[in-house]
């Protein structure tokens, strides 16, 4: 059975975890969900030791105030923007966006100042506010009135991560928070998981994360969790377990209003 090491830095603390390759059954893959013939129920892990969102794009709508920054910066050296060139920063730090922006700008060197300006750019569009996705808060309300140990784990600077949970009014709903800056490698590295499901003393193989973005589910497949994937653009393939076009799907409501868990929280 072959086994997979991960050793990150928590709260001033190493910590490491062994798992095996698929910590869901004894395939090469996890299975994904699947409907039942005839239903549309759909199957994910009924109990489970934690869930771990993402944020911007998936519990906050940011993703338009990201993007009209993003939009100015490529503007200003003299780049349109588009889907294609979304995919090159969705789901990163800014420290690899300016990276990425640096390359596609032909400007070697450049990518922490761009990265800067967009840290700038980007502050200013979540000073005018984010409302929450639709279904975001009665989902994470109804998983922590279950009992379910929940958390963020976002790509994003803390102080991003704060602003944009407070205009959405989802703050009080997560036990643990955990940014970019918390730990050494963000995503699509598993650190960020791996630190979420430590705090909420979950074990990532019995654990749930959600994401809208390639980065986010290459991150949380790296710590052996089962992913649900809700793109956040429209069409967008994710190598999720489960995918939904919106968190208020009927059947994730389902979902959580069944689910249990073994973690209890003291």
């Amino acid at each position: 059975m072959a086994m997979t090491v991960h050793t990150i830095r928590i709260d001033g603390c190493m910590r490491t975890w062994t798992r095996r390759t698929d910590p869901w059954n004894d395939h090469q893959r996890r299975p994904t969900a699947t409907r039942k013939p005839g239903t549309n129920v759909i199957h994910l892990p009924a109990d489970i030791d934690a869930a771990v969102f993402d944020c911007d794009g998936l519990l906050a709508e940011t993703e338009s105030g990201w993007t009209r920054a993003e939009t100015a910066l490529f503007r200003e050296y003299g780049y349109g923007f588009g889907p294609e060139q979304k995919q090159l920063l969705i789901g990163g730090t800014l420290a690899a966006g300016g990276a990425a922006m640096a390359d596609y700008f032909g400007r070697p060197g450049t990518g922490p100042a761009l990265a800067e300006r967009l840290a700038d750019l980007v502050w200013q569009e979540l000073r005018a506010g984010a409302p929450a996705q639709p279904g975001a808060l009665e989902l994470a309300r109804t998983l922590r009135d279950r009992g379910i140990p929940v958390a963020v784990a976002s790509n994003s600077p803390r102080r991003f991560v704060d602003a944009a949970l407070a205009s959405a009014g989802l703050t009080d709903l997560f036990e643990v928070i955990v940014s970019s800056d918390e730990v050494e490698h963000a995503k699509p590295a598993p650190d960020l998981y791996l630190a979420a499901c430590a705090r909420l003393d979950a074990q990532p193989a019995r654990s749930v994360a959600f994401e809208d973005s390639r980065t986010g589910v290459a991150s949380a497949r790296a710590a052996g969790m089962f992913v649900v994937g809700v793109p956040s653009i429209p069409g967008a393939a994710l190598d999720a377990d489960a995918l939904f076009g919106s968190l208020a799907d009927p059947e994730l409501a389902r979902w959580a209003a069944d689910c249990t868990t073994r973690v209890r929280r003291g």
